[in-house]
C-alpha cells in the first residue's frame, strides 16, 4: 500500500455568494509509528472554515489552540478536558485499528522489515475519522444548519459515512457492513449522531465564527483602477479588495453618491480565497471613457472595523491602439539598428572607414587577439466522545458508553 495523503481536508463546497461557515475535526492514525518526519501516530485537529483553530498529537499528547482567539476565548478547563478526551480517542483507534486488520486478515509483519528505510512503507494502514457542520448565514445574521457530516474511512477509501436525511449508516464496502448492521441496531446512537451534527455542532461553529470576528480579523487593502474594453468607447471600472478575513465583506461602486446595482451592468466576483488564508472580491462596472461622474469604491469590513470609501482618478488605461503603435514603433528602430550595423560592417571590410589601429602589447586582452570592450546597459521594476468543542472540553457521549460495551467496531 502506497503511503496516502494523511490529513485529508474534506472540501466544504462553499459558494462564493453564500455566506457559509463550517467546522470539521479530523482524527488521524497509523497502525504504527512511521518514523517520517512530520506524521505521527495519532493526530487530532479542528478546522474553522478550513483553517486550524486546535491540534493533537501522539507526540505532544496536549490540545492546543492554533487561532489567537481560541487561545483567548477558551477557559483552560476547556484544554484540559480536551486533552484528556483525544488521549481516548488515541487509545479508541489503536484498538480499532487492530480489529480492522484482523478483519481484512491484514498482519503486522511484512516488508517493511527488507526495504531501506527511504522505501515506501507497505504494511502501515490508517483509520481515519472525520465529522462537521456547514452553516449558513441568514438575513438576521444567524447561522442555520446546511449539512452535516460524519465519516470513517480505512487506507484511503470510504468504510463507513451517516446518511443524515434517512438517520443510517452506509458501507459502501462488504468490510464494513458488519459495523453498518451493529449501529443501525441502536437507534440511541443515530439520533445522538442527528442531533450532535444539526444542532450542538452548529452551536459551536456559531461561537467560535463570532469569536474570530472579534480577535482573528484581517482589514483588506482597496484598489480602483480602470481597463479596456471591447468597446474602444468604454472601460471597465473595477473595485478590489483584497487580503481580508473573515470573508464576509460589503463592497460597492458608487457614481456620483448613488449605488450600483445589476441593472447598472455590476459584476462582482463575490469573496474568493487568495491561497495565504484570505479573501479577495472585485466587482466591475463598464463605463463611457467620456463619463467624468464621480466613481467612488465602498467598502465595508467589520470583523476589522474598516471602512473605506476610495474615489477613481479617472486614470484611463493605454488603448490597444496605443499600445500597437509603441510596439510597431519599437520593431521599427529595431530594423533601422540591425540595417545600420549590416551598412557599417559592410563598410569597414570594403576598407572604406580605415583599418583598426594596433593594440599596444600591454593591452587587455581576451585571448582572441581583440581587445575587451565593456558595455553597460540599464534596466527597470469509539471512545466517540464527538470533539466539537463540546463542554468544556470533548465530554463522552452515549455512543462512547455504548461502543465500549459492544465491543467499538467489531462484529464478534
Amino acid at each position: 500500500m502506497y503511503f496516502l495523503a494523511v490529513f485529508v481536508l474534506l472540501g466544504t463546497g462553499l459558494t462564493a455568494n453564500c455566506e457559509m461557515h463550517s467546522l470539521t475535526y479530523i482524527y488521524t492514525a497509523f497502525s504504527k509509528p512511521v518514523e517520517l518526519p512530520g506524521l505521527h501516530e495519532f493526530t487530532a485537529m479542528g478546522l474553522l472554515d478550513n483553517k486550524m483553530i486546535d491540534y493533537f498529537d501522539s507526540d505532544i499528547q496536549e490540545k492546543v489552540p492554533k487561532q489567537d482567539f481560541m487561545k483567548k476565548q477558551m477557559q483552560v478547563e476547556y484544554w484540559e478536558k480536551g486533552t484528556q478526551s483525544r488521549q481516548s480517542k488515541q487509545q479508541w483507534f489503536k484498538v480499532n485499528i487492530d480489529i480492522l486488520m484482523k478483519r481484512m486478515r491484514q498482519n503486522d509483519s511484512g516488508s517493511c522489515l527488507t526495504v531501506p528505510p527511504h522505501a515506501l512503507v507497505t504494511d502501515v494502514h490508517i483509520l481515519q475519522w472525520r465529522h462537521g457542520c456547514v452553516g449558513e448565514t441568514q438575513p438576521d445574521g444567524k447561522l442555520q444548519y446546511h449539512r452535516g457530516m460524519d465519516m470513517y474511512s480505512y487506507d484511503g477509501t470510504d468504510f463507513l459515512s451517516f446518511d443524515d436525511s434517512h438517520s443510517t449508516w452506509v458501507a459502501p464496502t462488504d468490510a464494513a457492513k458488519p459495523t453498518k448492521r451493529k449501529w443501525d441496531g441502536v437507534p440511541v446512537l443515530k439520533e445522538y449522531t442527528k442531533g450532535y451534527l444539526e444542532t450542538e455542532c452548529m452551536d459551536w461553529l456559531s461561537k467560535f465564527v463570532e469569536y474570530g470576528k472579534e480577535i482573528d480579523a484581517i482589514a483588506p487593502k482597496v484598489h480602483v483602477f480602470s481597463k479596456n474594453a471591447e468597446s474602444e468607447k468604454n472601460i471597465i471600472l473595477s473595485c478590489m479588495a483584497t487580503g481580508f478575513y473573515p470573508k464576509d465583506i460589503l463592497l460597492q461602486i458608487k457614481r456620483n453618491g448613488r449605488i450600483l446595482t445589476l441593472e447598472d451592468g455590476v459584476c462582482s466576483t463575490g469573496p474568493r480565497p487568495n491561497g495565504d488564508g484570505t479573501y479577495q472580491r472585485k466587482d466591475n462596472v463598464e463605463i463611457l471613457k467620456t463619463d467624468m461622474s464621480t466613481y467612488t469604491c465602498e467598502v465595508k469590513h467589520d470583523a476589522s472595523r474598516v471602512h473605506v470609501e476610495k474615489e477613481w482618478d479617472h486614470t484611463l488605461p493605454i488603448s490597444s491602439g496605443s499600445i500597437i503603435g509603441v510596439v510597431v514603433g519599437v520593431v521599427a528602430v529595431l530594423v533601422v539598428l540591425v540595417l545600420l550595423a549590416v551598412l557599417l560592417v559592410v563598410l569597414y571590410k570594403k576598407g572604406m572607414l580605415g583599418s583598426m589601429p594596433l593594440r599596444s602589447s600591454n593591452s587587455s586582452s581576451d585571448g582572441s587577439g581583440e581587445a575587451l570592450q565593456t558595455v553597460t546597459t540599464k534596466g527597470s521594476d469509539e471512545s466517540f466522545d464527538r470533539d466539537s468543542g463540546v463542554s468544556p472540553g470533548d465530554t463522552p457521549t452515549p455512543q462512547s458508553s455504548l461502543l465500549e460495551q459492544e465491543g467499538n467496531i467489531s462484529d464478534e
